[in-house]
């Protein structure tokens, strides 16, 4: 039975860190600018989407079409500030809501007009089986790739928001927005980085998912409200509360597809995020 338990734990981490992933650009746009991406679940499935053509033509594997995948995702969000966001900035939070609802809305029809609703997956993965660490304990080859690859995409991010000119100016721009434009810093220029850093972010985490996730146009929805939850858990704007929630998610969900079954998996993570709200509604490590 430990055995088991420990198998589950395992694959619980890995889906943890691409929890992670998938929250940490949302937490970085909701910092910096107070806006809620409510299509940030449907970027990563374009993501998921995009990484599956590229493989169909040219026959790029996910893990070598990423760089492509994250690149194209970020432009996305660029496109969605510049289109989007910057008309609301300053009109009520409902009409900030409404525009990224209506983005959800847009893509995922697009999706579905697109490509239909039918599932779809890679066929022949480059990374493929699992290995054997213990007797009784195995790791999907593929999740632990992409949860090598969420750490590594993470841990950069973190270091260049802490470490580097451009991420400390990002940091002042969340914290007071007016203070920064007065110290020189060009706020609509974070604004635009804090959208490519975040799109970029999901969009690495879709690619990624795809290479052993089913791709189709609802997919959005779950991992959409999986990176809010987290994001909440964590704390709004904190991105080591976000790294500890999406551990906890992870866990949370495996520990409880194990013992309760897969349909109650998601309301015992819906169930934890109820307790935070009533408990500690600022999250883990929120400021706010």
């Amino acid at each position: 039975m430990s055995e088991v338990i420990l198998q589950v734990v395992g694959s619980g981490v890995l889906w943890g860190f691409i929890f992670v992933l998938s929250a940490l650009g949302l937490t970085i746009i909701f910092g910096v600018m107070d806006i809620c991406n409510f299509a940030h679940g449907d970027f990563l499935m374009m993501a998921m989407f995009l990484a599956f053509w590229l493989s169909v033509w040219p026959g790029l594997d996910p893990m070598l079409s990423l760089p492509i995948v994250a690149i194209a995702i970020a432009l996305l969000g660029v496109a969605t500030y510049w289109l989007l966001i910057r008309h609301v900035l300053k009109a009520s939070g409902m009409a900030q809501i409404f525009v990224t609802f209506g983005l959800m809305i847009f893509l995922r029809g697009l999706a579905q007009a697109l490509w239909g609703a039918d599932y779809r997956s890679i066929t022949d993965p480059l990374v493929q089986g699992s290995w054997n660490i213990m007797p009784n304990l195995s790791l999907s080859k593929p999740q632990v790739v992409a949860a090598l690859c969420a750490i590594v995409a993470t841990i950069l991010v973190y270091l260049f928001m802490t470490k580097t000119r451009t991420g400390l100016a990002l940091q002042a721009v969340s914290e007071d927005k007016d203070a920064a434009s007065l110290m020189g810093i060009p706020v609509q220029k974070m604004y635009i980085l804090a959208w490519i850093i975040g799109a970029g972010c999901v969009g690495i985490a879709g690619g990624l998912l795809s290479e052993f996730y089913y791709i189709y146009p609802e997919v959005g929805m779950v991992y959409g409200f999986l990176a809010f939850i987290t994001v909440a858990l964590g704390g709004f704007g904190s991105i080591k509360g976000v790294f500890y929630a999406g551990l906890i998610i992870g866990m949370v969900q495996a520990l409880g597809g194990f013992f309760f079954g897969s349909a109650y998996q998601y309301l015992l993570v819906y169930g934890l995020y109820f307790v935070c709200v009533v408990v500690r509604p600022q999250g883990l490590m929120g400021r706010r």
